[in-house]
């Protein structure tokens, strides 16, 4: 628990919180439809990836800008952050997601809120295939953050912030036709709460957490794995605190490279 007593811990924690409203914000808010027609699925693509991409930058080396409950839990399922993190980081999230939400609501026409960017199934696609299709995705995303994020790769190239955004243009790009492209809770978690609309919303959690969840045994455990006995990661977990060589402390979620290098 010497979490709880660490302001770092909790500047990570309002980070997230920050981070995630103004993610929602802008992300829904250039989702909304102002002029009739068709929605440029560019357009919000863009706005979603340059929205994190921007915010990876901010608070990148503070929290490690998950922003997003099931990349949270793709750390946990790594064993890189302890239990108590992931909660209060999920927690985070999801009151900064409602946050944003509601700032957005509140500055929005009634003529133009409509759903609020509620993401919907495509007219045509089944839960079992929308549930596929959120797992690809997040699965894919997940991938991009170990890869970027990870602090053993030596001779990256490039912007972890523009990686990161790319990867979910990229996921917004194909899935914004079947499912809207949640690939985030908090994001579709927000616009449901204030429509009071959950149909089909428990797809919007199951796809990208088991997504998030894949991402992370393959990238940890197969393509390239982490050398931790089982009693080293569950002393990561329980928040046990101990120093790497850098003198920060495991187990905190947060990406060392983001921490030493700019993005």
């Amino acid at each position: 628990m010497w979490e709880l007593r660490s302001a770092s811990f909790w500047r990570a924690i309002f980070a997230e919180f920050f981070a995630t409203l103004f993610y929602v914000f802008f992300g829904l808010g250039a989702s909304l439809r102002w002029t009739p027609g068709p929605l440029h699925v560019l357009q919000v693509a863009l706005a979603f990836g340059l929205a994190l991409a921007t915010l990876v930058q901010a608070v990148g080396h503070i929290s490690g800008a998950h922003v997003n409950p099931a990349v949270t839990f793709a750390f946990l399922v790594g064993s890189q952050m302890s239990l108590l993190r992931a909660f209060c980081y999920m927690a985070a999230q999801l009151l900064g997601a409602v946050a944003g939400a509601a700032v957005l609501y509140s500055v929005t026409p009634p003529a133009v809120r409509g759903n609020l960017a509620l993401n919907t199934l495509h007219p045509g696609v089944s839960v079992g295939q929308a549930t596929t299709v959120e797992i690809f995705l997040t699965l894919q995303f997940v991938l991009c953050i170990f890869a970027t994020y990870d602090e053993r790769r030596n001779g990256r190239l490039g912007s972890v912030a523009l990686a990161v955004g790319f990867s979910l243009t990229l996921g917004h790009l194909f899935g914004m036709y079947y499912t809207g492209a949640g690939m985030n809770p908090a994001r579709s978690f927000a616009p449901a709460i204030l429509t009071r609309n959950f149909t089909n919303h428990w797809v919007y959690w199951v796809g990208p957490i088991i997504g998030g969840g894949l991402g992370s045994l393959l990238y940890d455990f197969l393509l390239f794995p982490r050398l931790k006995s089982v009693s080293e990661r569950l002393s990561i977990l329980k928040g046990a605190r101990s120093s790497d060589s850098n003198g920060q402390p495991e187990g905190t979620g947060e990406p060392v490279e983001l921490k030493t290098q700019a993005l």
